[in-house]
């Protein structure tokens, strides 16, 4: 029964998606009864950033004439609840506080502020606590956590289209219609659901893109960090990029280049003598607390993070469009990149379709 009860808790976990970070979606089932007998008196997940955590949320919604059930239940949590203050205070010390009897649990934290304090915390408290029930889909659920801490940067997602016939571009670069309607809005809730978005230079100069989520709209209107590469700093400052309507990073190696003054815009020099340039960009990202990049192209960009290995997952469409294998006026299309990695899943998305790929050592 275990295993059920983490799979509602994980259910619950996605709720939170795009809405809590930097913190890590958590989800919580409170289970009290023997087995064959359980029921749920208790259900909540972290819902937003700075608000109260699953743990908490799951203990409010238990029902008043519940409440004295809680010594005798076991809390399903999809991380390890937190032993520190933040924007709340530990989880631990109130499933301490409420006597919970039980604690089963997917995965340590690899916040160092936690990293095995919690579990300890209530070991401590004489709370029975079992860790590692379906482990691997609550690292899954929470990849991008684990990649930050665990890695030292952020989780790297590259999305492109491409015609049937393998081009992401026409000639020259420009832009063309490749992707269908629902394709595009499903693309917008991708945004809302990562804390940056990266384009380069040519992208930024030929699309003149916003990088918004104006076809997805939440609650919270919760657009992405924009992230720009503009190497010789040469991009009019008048493109959508640089309105101000969000926080937009421009990464530069021009020394000697005149930095505008812009609202809402930050912009960040990495050396030319430093190393391996996107290294020390993802190390900034990093710093800056940006846990996950969806990178949007061109090619020339999404190859060099393949080149360089730093991409964790790949989700590309391919429409049906053709573009006459490159002849005529678009005998200069630009080639789509070359998947790399593994399948996970192939699906339709309107007249599209989508495939996702995850990266593996070696790829």
């Amino acid at each position: 029964m275990n295993e059920i009860f983490m799979l509602r808790a994980l259910e619950l976990a996605m709720l939170g998606r795009g809405h809590v970070s930097p913190n890590p979606m958590v989800g919580c089932v409170l289970v009290y009864g023997e087995e064959g007998r359980q029921r749920i008196i208790g259900e909540g997940w972290h819902q937003r950033y700075g608000e109260t955590h699953a743990e908490r949320n799951a203990i409010l919604s238990v029902r008043p004439e519940d409440t004295y059930l809680l010594p005798e239940s076991t809390a399903y949590v999809t991380l390890e609840p937190c032993s520190h203050y933040g924007k709340q205070p530990p989880c631990a010390d109130l499933l301490m506080e409420k006597k919970i009897g039980r604690v089963v649990c997917c995965n340590d934290d690899p916040n160092p502020l936690v990293a095995g304090q919690g579990f300890a915390k209530l070991r401590a408290a004489g709370i029975a606590v079992e860790t590692g029930i379906l482990a691997e889909k609550g690292r899954e659920l929470n990849a991008r956590f684990f990649t930050f801490f665990e890695r030292k940067r952020p989780y790297i997602l590259l999305k492109w289209a491409e015609t049937a016939d393998g081009f992401i571009a026409g000639e020259h670069g420009r832009q063309i219609k490749i992707s269908g309607d629902l394709s595009n809005r499903l693309v917008h809730r991708w945004r809302s659901e990562e804390d940056a978005i990266m384009v380069g230079t040519n992208t930024a100069r030929l699309d003149n893109p916003r990088l918004n989520i104006r076809l997805w709209p939440t609650p919270a209107g919760k657009n992405p960090t924009r992230i720009v590469i503009d190497n010789q700093l040469v991009l009019d400052q008048t493109i959508s990029l640089f309105d101000g309507s969000q926080p937009t990073i421009v990464y530069h190696q021009n020394q000697a280049g005149k930095l505008p003054e812009r609202d809402n815009v930050i912009y960040s020099f990495i050396s030319p003598d430093a190393g391996p340039f996107l290294t020390h960009l993802v190390q900034d990202l990093h710093q800056r607390r940006i846990q996950s990049v969806l990178v949007e192209g061109g090619t020339t960009l999404l190859n060099s993070f393949m080149e360089a290995d730093l991409w964790d997952e790949m989700r590309v469409f391919r429409s049906q469009t053709m573009l006459g294998e490159g002849r005529g006026r678009f005998a200069d299309a630009i080639k789509a990149p070359i998947v790399r990695g593994n399948l996970i899943s192939r699906q339709k998305v309107g007249e599209d379709e989508l495939t996702i790929y995850k990266n593996s050592p070696g790829d």
